[in-house]
Protein backbone atom coordinates (compact mmCIF):
# COMPACT_ATOMS: atom_id res chain seq x y z
CA UNK A 1 0.00 0.00 0.00
CA UNK A 2 1.75 3.40 -1.12
CA UNK A 3 0.90 6.60 0.18
CA UNK A 4 -0.03 9.66 -1.51
CA UNK A 5 1.88 12.19 0.10
CA UNK A 6 0.21 14.82 -0.83
CA UNK A 7 -2.39 14.14 1.33
CA UNK A 8 0.04 13.52 4.25
CA UNK A 9 1.04 17.06 4.64
CA UNK A 10 -0.93 17.50 7.76
CA UNK A 11 0.80 14.07 9.50
CA UNK A 12 4.26 15.44 7.72
CA UNK A 13 3.65 19.02 9.97
CA UNK A 14 2.33 17.40 13.25
CA UNK A 15 5.11 14.89 12.50
CA UNK A 16 7.58 17.94 12.79
CA UNK A 17 6.15 19.61 16.04
CA UNK A 18 6.72 16.53 17.75
CA UNK A 19 10.56 15.91 16.79
CA UNK A 20 10.76 19.99 18.30
CA UNK A 21 8.71 18.61 21.27
CA UNK A 22 11.08 15.68 21.87
CA UNK A 23 14.15 17.57 21.31
CA UNK A 24 12.74 20.17 24.10
CA UNK A 25 11.92 16.86 26.60
CA UNK A 26 15.64 15.73 26.12
CA UNK A 27 16.88 19.41 26.78
CA UNK A 28 14.64 19.71 30.02
CA UNK A 29 16.25 16.18 30.72
CA UNK A 30 19.72 17.80 30.51
CA UNK A 31 18.96 20.50 32.64
CA UNK A 32 17.53 18.78 35.63
CA UNK A 33 13.82 20.12 34.61
CA UNK A 34 11.28 18.67 37.12
CA UNK A 35 10.11 15.29 37.06
CA UNK A 36 6.04 16.37 36.36
CA UNK A 37 6.85 18.94 33.43
CA UNK A 38 9.75 16.34 31.77
CA UNK A 39 6.65 13.84 31.59
CA UNK A 40 3.93 16.03 30.24
CA UNK A 41 5.81 17.37 27.87
CA UNK A 42 7.03 13.79 27.05
CA UNK A 43 3.38 13.10 26.61
CA UNK A 44 2.32 15.56 24.53
CA UNK A 45 4.93 13.83 21.97
CA UNK A 46 3.37 10.49 22.52
CA UNK A 47 -0.47 11.56 21.56
CA UNK A 48 1.12 13.76 18.57
CA UNK A 49 2.51 10.71 17.17
CA UNK A 50 -0.15 8.05 18.20
CA UNK A 51 -2.28 10.88 16.14
CA UNK A 52 -0.17 10.91 12.85
CA UNK A 53 -0.13 6.86 13.30
CA UNK A 54 -3.50 6.88 13.50
CA UNK A 55 -4.25 9.75 10.40
CA UNK A 56 -1.35 7.49 7.99
CA UNK A 57 -3.46 4.03 8.61
CA UNK A 58 -6.93 6.33 7.75
CA UNK A 59 -5.25 7.93 4.89
CA UNK A 60 -4.45 4.38 3.96
CA UNK A 61 -7.61 3.04 4.02
CA UNK A 62 -9.29 5.92 2.20
CA UNK A 63 -7.00 5.16 -0.76
CA UNK A 64 -7.16 1.75 -0.85
CA UNK A 65 -11.21 2.25 -0.65
CA UNK A 66 -11.37 4.99 -3.32
CA UNK A 67 -8.85 2.74 -5.42
CA UNK A 68 -10.55 -0.37 -4.50
CA UNK A 69 -6.93 -1.82 -3.87
CA UNK A 70 -6.91 -5.34 -4.38
CA UNK A 71 -3.82 -5.69 -2.47
CA UNK A 72 -5.17 -4.71 0.90
CA UNK A 73 -4.34 -7.42 3.39
CA UNK A 74 -6.81 -6.88 6.00
CA UNK A 75 -4.40 -9.08 8.48
CA UNK A 76 -1.65 -6.87 7.53
CA UNK A 77 -3.76 -3.75 8.47
CA UNK A 78 -5.28 -4.77 11.41
CA UNK A 79 -1.75 -5.38 12.80
CA UNK A 80 -0.31 -1.99 12.03
CA UNK A 81 -3.67 -0.29 13.46
CA UNK A 82 -2.87 -2.72 16.70
CA UNK A 83 0.30 -1.69 17.00
CA UNK A 84 -0.31 1.61 17.98
CA UNK A 85 -2.87 0.64 20.35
Amino acid sequence: MQLDTTELTPVINRLKRAQGQLAAVTRMLEEGRDCKDVVTQLAAVSKALDRAGFAIISTGLEQCLAKQDNSLDKKELEKLFLSLA
